[in-house]
């Protein structure tokens, strides 16, 4: 349950409206979602969070199909259902298959397994690297 009401655009600010219409330029979506409807009551924090976003998830060295799966599978840990939910969608739509998804979900088990045993056990990563074979 959200622990404030969306700003919606007609009672937005204009510095929550500046971030809303760069979202439309650069998404095209007719609604914005209510993750930054949320944020917007706080328009710094919404301009810091949308400007990192939008400058982190463009295509670099890595492509954005294999951005939004790694925003998917930071999400799933978090445990953030709005952000497993969006960035699914989104990169369903760049392309990832069930497949995908069902390999980024047994990765995302493992890391997370296997983290619990090195922070349980305290192994520092100068153990590990005097253990590994050259």
């Amino acid at each position: 349950m959200p622990t404030v009401t969306p700003v919606e655009y007609e009672d937005a600010s204009p510095e929550v409206r500046e971030v809303y219409d760069d979202f439309h330029r650069l998404r095209g979506d007719t609604d914005i979602p209510e993750y930054w409807k949320a944020i917007a009551h706080h328009p710094q924090s919404l301009k810091r969070a949308w400007t990192q976003f939008r400058d982190v998830m463009q295509p670099g060295a890595l492509d954005t199909l294999t951005k939004e799966m790694i925003y998917l599978a930071v999400s799933a840990t978090n445990r953030c259902d709005f952000c497993v939910e969006a960035h699914t969608n989104l990169a369903r739509k760049l392309g990832m298959t069930e497949q995908m998804l069902g390999e980024l979900m047994e990765v995302v088990a493992l890391a997370n397994g296997l983290n619990a045993y090195g922070v349980g056990y305290q192994v520092r990563p100068s153990d590990l690297a005097r253990t590994s074979k050259k």
